[in-house]
Protein backbone atom coordinates (compact mmCIF):
# COMPACT_ATOMS: atom_id res chain seq x y z
CA UNK A 1 0.00 0.00 0.00
CA UNK A 2 1.74 3.05 -0.85
CA UNK A 3 1.94 5.74 1.41
CA UNK A 4 -0.48 8.28 -0.35
CA UNK A 5 -3.25 5.43 0.46
CA UNK A 6 -2.73 5.10 3.99
CA UNK A 7 -3.27 8.46 4.31
CA UNK A 8 -6.36 8.20 2.40
CA UNK A 9 -7.77 5.70 4.19
CA UNK A 10 -6.39 7.22 7.52
CA UNK A 11 -8.13 10.39 6.83
CA UNK A 12 -11.66 8.67 5.66
CA UNK A 13 -11.41 6.63 8.68
CA UNK A 14 -11.02 9.71 10.85
CA UNK A 15 -13.94 12.53 9.21
CA UNK A 16 -16.25 9.57 8.39
CA UNK A 17 -20.04 10.83 9.43
CA UNK A 18 -18.29 14.42 9.91
CA UNK A 19 -18.35 17.73 7.77
CA UNK A 20 -17.31 19.38 5.02
CA UNK A 21 -14.78 22.06 7.68
CA UNK A 22 -13.79 19.03 9.59
CA UNK A 23 -12.48 17.06 6.61
CA UNK A 24 -10.52 20.16 4.96
CA UNK A 25 -9.45 20.80 8.34
CA UNK A 26 -7.62 17.28 8.60
CA UNK A 27 -6.50 17.02 4.86
CA UNK A 28 -4.92 20.54 5.11
CA UNK A 29 -3.51 20.79 8.22
CA UNK A 30 -2.78 17.20 8.97
CA UNK A 31 -2.36 14.31 6.51
CA UNK A 32 -1.47 16.48 3.56
CA UNK A 33 -0.22 19.39 5.68
CA UNK A 34 1.47 21.95 2.95
CA UNK A 35 1.18 19.53 0.25
CA UNK A 36 -2.40 20.42 -0.54
CA UNK A 37 -3.61 23.09 -3.04
CA UNK A 38 -7.35 24.08 -3.52
CA UNK A 39 -8.35 24.19 -7.71
CA UNK A 40 -11.08 26.98 -7.94
CA UNK A 41 -13.11 28.52 -11.27
CA UNK A 42 -14.50 30.93 -9.15
CA UNK A 43 -17.50 29.91 -11.02
CA UNK A 44 -21.22 30.59 -9.82
CA UNK A 45 -20.76 28.50 -6.52
CA UNK A 46 -17.07 28.92 -6.08
CA UNK A 47 -17.44 31.17 -3.41
CA UNK A 48 -19.03 28.35 -0.79
CA UNK A 49 -15.79 26.19 -0.67
CA UNK A 50 -13.73 28.92 -0.67
CA UNK A 51 -14.73 30.21 2.06
CA UNK A 52 -14.19 26.85 4.02
CA UNK A 53 -10.80 26.48 3.17
CA UNK A 54 -10.01 30.17 4.25
CA UNK A 55 -11.77 29.13 7.58
CA UNK A 56 -8.94 25.92 7.83
CA UNK A 57 -6.37 27.84 7.01
CA UNK A 58 -6.27 31.15 4.81
CA UNK A 59 -2.99 30.07 3.56
CA UNK A 60 -3.86 27.09 1.73
CA UNK A 61 -2.74 27.47 -1.65
CA UNK A 62 -5.58 28.54 -4.56
CA UNK A 63 -4.95 27.26 -8.24
CA UNK A 64 -6.99 29.46 -10.73
CA UNK A 65 -6.63 29.02 -14.44
CA UNK A 66 -7.31 32.19 -16.68
CA UNK A 67 -7.51 30.32 -19.98
CA UNK A 68 -7.91 34.20 -21.80
CA UNK A 69 -11.32 33.36 -22.57
CA UNK A 70 -13.11 33.68 -19.88
CA UNK A 71 -16.34 35.97 -18.76
CA UNK A 72 -15.07 39.54 -17.24
CA UNK A 73 -17.50 38.69 -14.41
CA UNK A 74 -15.16 35.89 -13.73
CA UNK A 75 -12.25 38.21 -13.06
CA UNK A 76 -14.03 40.68 -11.27
CA UNK A 77 -15.72 38.04 -8.79
CA UNK A 78 -12.01 36.68 -8.55
CA UNK A 79 -10.77 39.73 -7.03
CA UNK A 80 -13.87 40.23 -5.33
CA UNK A 81 -13.63 36.74 -3.15
CA UNK A 82 -9.65 37.60 -2.73
CA UNK A 83 -10.12 40.88 -0.57
CA UNK A 84 -13.07 39.46 1.16
CA UNK A 85 -11.95 35.92 2.00
CA UNK A 86 -8.66 37.31 2.59
CA UNK A 87 -7.21 34.13 0.53
CA UNK A 88 -3.10 34.87 1.19
CA UNK A 89 -1.81 32.38 -1.61
CA UNK A 90 -4.08 32.49 -5.07
CA UNK A 91 -1.76 32.27 -7.66
CA UNK A 92 -3.17 32.57 -10.92
CA UNK A 93 -2.40 29.95 -13.65
CA UNK A 94 -2.15 30.94 -17.78
CA UNK A 95 -1.36 28.39 -21.41
CA UNK A 96 1.55 29.14 -22.48
CA UNK A 97 2.22 31.33 -25.12
CA UNK A 98 4.08 28.57 -27.23
CA UNK A 99 1.23 26.15 -27.02
CA UNK A 100 -0.93 28.88 -28.16
CA UNK A 101 1.06 30.21 -31.08
CA UNK A 102 1.33 26.81 -32.43
CA UNK A 103 -2.06 25.05 -31.64
CA UNK A 104 -4.07 28.00 -31.51
CA UNK A 105 -2.51 31.41 -32.94
CA UNK A 106 -6.37 32.62 -34.13
CA UNK A 107 -8.02 32.17 -31.24
CA UNK A 108 -11.13 29.51 -33.00
CA UNK A 109 -9.72 26.04 -31.46
CA UNK A 110 -12.28 26.15 -29.47
CA UNK A 111 -14.74 25.57 -32.52
CA UNK A 112 -12.48 23.18 -34.86
CA UNK A 113 -11.08 20.88 -31.08
CA UNK A 114 -12.93 22.24 -28.09
CA UNK A 115 -10.68 18.94 -26.56
CA UNK A 116 -7.60 20.46 -27.88
CA UNK A 117 -8.65 23.94 -26.65
CA UNK A 118 -9.31 22.35 -22.68
CA UNK A 119 -6.27 20.93 -22.98
CA UNK A 120 -3.73 23.52 -24.37
CA UNK A 121 -5.84 26.26 -22.51
CA UNK A 122 -6.74 23.92 -18.74
CA UNK A 123 -5.26 21.02 -18.47
CA UNK A 124 -1.70 21.55 -19.12
CA UNK A 125 -1.17 24.83 -16.74
CA UNK A 126 -2.73 22.70 -14.13
CA UNK A 127 -1.27 19.64 -14.43
CA UNK A 128 2.28 21.39 -14.28
CA UNK A 129 0.97 23.74 -11.09
CA UNK A 130 -0.19 20.96 -9.11
CA UNK A 131 2.51 18.45 -9.93
CA UNK A 132 4.09 19.50 -6.58
CA UNK A 133 1.49 18.62 -4.18
CA UNK A 134 -0.02 15.30 -3.35
CA UNK A 135 -3.61 16.12 -2.77
CA UNK A 136 -6.34 19.02 -4.40
CA UNK A 137 -9.46 20.08 -3.46
CA UNK A 138 -12.10 20.47 -5.91
CA UNK A 139 -15.81 21.86 -5.61
CA UNK A 140 -17.32 19.22 -7.80
CA UNK A 141 -20.75 18.08 -6.63
CA UNK A 142 -22.98 14.94 -7.29
CA UNK A 143 -26.29 17.05 -8.71
CA UNK A 144 -24.11 19.32 -11.20
CA UNK A 145 -24.38 16.41 -13.93
CA UNK A 146 -24.97 12.78 -14.40
CA UNK A 147 -20.71 12.25 -15.03
CA UNK A 148 -20.58 13.19 -11.38
CA UNK A 149 -23.41 11.74 -9.30
CA UNK A 150 -21.03 9.24 -8.11
CA UNK A 151 -18.15 11.06 -6.82
CA UNK A 152 -17.11 10.59 -3.14
CA UNK A 153 -15.62 13.40 -0.39
CA UNK A 154 -11.96 11.92 -1.22
CA UNK A 155 -10.10 9.57 -3.60
CA UNK A 156 -7.33 8.68 -5.17
CA UNK A 157 -6.76 9.04 -8.94
CA UNK A 158 -3.85 9.65 -11.59
CA UNK A 159 -0.99 9.40 -8.37
CA UNK A 160 -3.11 12.14 -6.88
CA UNK A 161 -5.52 12.56 -3.75
CA UNK A 162 -8.28 14.57 -4.48
CA UNK A 163 -10.59 16.00 -1.92
CA UNK A 164 -13.93 16.95 -3.06
CA UNK A 165 -15.49 17.89 0.37
CA UNK A 166 -19.55 19.12 -0.55
CA UNK A 167 -19.72 16.33 -3.27
CA UNK A 168 -23.03 15.47 -1.28
CA UNK A 169 -24.10 18.79 -1.36
CA UNK A 170 -27.14 19.87 -2.70
CA UNK A 171 -28.24 23.27 -4.16
CA UNK A 172 -30.26 23.71 -1.20
CA UNK A 173 -26.94 23.47 1.19
CA UNK A 174 -24.96 25.33 -1.45
CA UNK A 175 -27.90 28.48 -0.81
CA UNK A 176 -27.63 28.33 2.95
CA UNK A 177 -24.06 28.61 3.28
CA UNK A 178 -24.03 31.52 0.78
CA UNK A 179 -26.80 33.00 3.09
CA UNK A 180 -25.52 31.77 5.96
CA UNK A 181 -21.77 33.80 5.48
CA UNK A 182 -23.49 36.64 3.17
CA UNK A 183 -21.22 35.21 0.30
CA UNK A 184 -22.16 37.30 -2.67
CA UNK A 185 -23.04 35.44 -5.79
CA UNK A 186 -21.22 35.22 -9.41
CA UNK A 187 -22.47 38.13 -11.43
CA UNK A 188 -23.47 36.07 -13.99
CA UNK A 189 -25.96 34.03 -11.74
CA UNK A 190 -29.05 36.56 -11.51
CA UNK A 191 -29.00 36.77 -15.70
CA UNK A 192 -29.55 32.69 -15.49
CA UNK A 193 -25.90 30.92 -15.79
CA UNK A 194 -26.19 28.03 -13.36
CA UNK A 195 -22.23 26.51 -14.39
CA UNK A 196 -19.89 29.76 -16.27
CA UNK A 197 -16.66 28.41 -18.32
CA UNK A 198 -14.84 30.02 -20.99
CA UNK A 199 -17.09 33.04 -22.70
CA UNK A 200 -17.74 30.55 -26.32
CA UNK A 201 -18.56 27.20 -24.64
CA UNK A 202 -20.98 28.75 -21.81
CA UNK A 203 -24.80 29.24 -22.19
CA UNK A 204 -27.57 29.43 -20.03
CA UNK A 205 -28.93 25.67 -18.82
CA UNK A 206 -31.40 24.40 -21.05
CA UNK A 207 -35.06 23.96 -19.48
CA UNK A 208 -34.79 20.39 -18.77
CA UNK A 209 -31.17 20.19 -18.11
CA UNK A 210 -28.89 19.90 -15.21
CA UNK A 211 -26.69 22.59 -14.04
CA UNK A 212 -24.03 22.27 -16.44
CA UNK A 213 -26.24 21.54 -19.74
CA UNK A 214 -24.88 24.94 -20.47
CA UNK A 215 -21.50 24.32 -20.86
CA UNK A 216 -20.63 22.91 -24.96
CA UNK A 217 -24.27 23.02 -25.19
CA UNK A 218 -25.75 20.65 -28.15
CA UNK A 219 -21.73 18.75 -27.96
CA UNK A 220 -20.93 15.09 -26.17
CA UNK A 221 -18.45 16.86 -24.62
CA UNK A 222 -19.50 17.05 -20.86
CA UNK A 223 -15.96 18.25 -19.02
CA UNK A 224 -13.07 20.08 -19.81
CA UNK A 225 -10.84 16.70 -19.14
CA UNK A 226 -9.30 18.22 -16.05
CA UNK A 227 -11.07 15.74 -13.71
CA UNK A 228 -10.18 13.08 -16.30
CA UNK A 229 -6.64 13.57 -16.72
CA UNK A 230 -5.32 15.02 -13.38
Amino acid sequence: MSSLTQKLEGLLGEVNGHGAEDLLDKAINKYFAERIAMVSSFGTESAVLLHLVASVNPATPILFIDTGKLFPETLDYLHTLQQLLHLENLTILAPSRADLSREDPEGILWQQNPDKCCEIRKVLPLAKAIAPYDAWISGRKQYQAVTRAGIGVAEEKNGKIKINPIARWTPEDIAAYTEAHNLPEHPLKADGYLSVGCVPCTAKPSIDGDARSGRWAGQEKTECGIHYMI
